[in-house]
């Protein structure tokens, strides 16, 4: 009994450590990437989720709980859960593309960017990344929510500057918006 109250307190301070050290890492990565305050925390909650699941997972261990007993509450679980988001897949595969993004994309808010979209010039700066979408400015000035698990699919190009996006977009520069402001307030 001893041996288990020990583990257990071993399991908890070993919890807070790496959970500590788990936010820190995040937040410093985060900033690193510019990301912005709400997508450093939605992140930092999701990681210390799965976490917090194989700290209960252990101590249940540590009880002595039964791999059996676990494997079928854990399948029971995973069983309703999964006819759960089943029926949400498209928004399931948003929020772990959210975490891909969060970790590998090459591309920060304020970058200059074209998503290679057969059907559709996506050519703009990125305005932000939040759970479920990227959010391009385009130079036409509209502003485009594309999904996050599409833009994992498709092509990204980055470009240096807004000129080296212009040369390569399909609406020439008096199309813009920023050029016709330009020409309404120099005819006022």
């Amino acid at each position: 009994m001893m041996v288990q109250i020990g583990l257990i307190a071993l399991l908890v301070v070993a919890y807070i450590i790496v959970s500590r050290i788990l936010k820190s890492s995040v937040t410093l990565l985060g900033q690193k990437k510019f990301a912005n305050e709400v997508r450093i925390t939605y992140v930092s909650k999701m990681l210390n989720l799965g976490f917090t699941a194989i700290f209960i997972l252990l101590i249940c261990l540590v009880l002595g709980i039964g791999y059996g007993q676990l494997a079928i509450f854990f399948s029971s679980v995973f069983a309703v859960v999964g006819v759960a988001l089943f029926a949400q897949w498209s928004i399931l595969s948003n929020i772990t593309a959210s975490l891909i993004i969060f970790f590998g994309f090459p591309y920060r808010v304020g970058d200059w960017v074209k998503v290679v979209d057969k059907d559709d010039e996506i050519l703009g700066q990125v305005l932000e990344i939040s759970t479920f979408h990227v959010i391009i400015h385009r130079l036409s000035g509209d502003i485009v929510t594309y999904p996050n698990s599409l833009i994992l699919q498709k092509a990204v190009i980055r470009f240096e500057s807004r000129d080296a996006a212009q040369a390569m977009s399909q609406f020439t520069a008096s199309s813009t918006s920023t050029n016709k402001v330009e020409d309404q307030s120099a005819s006022s």
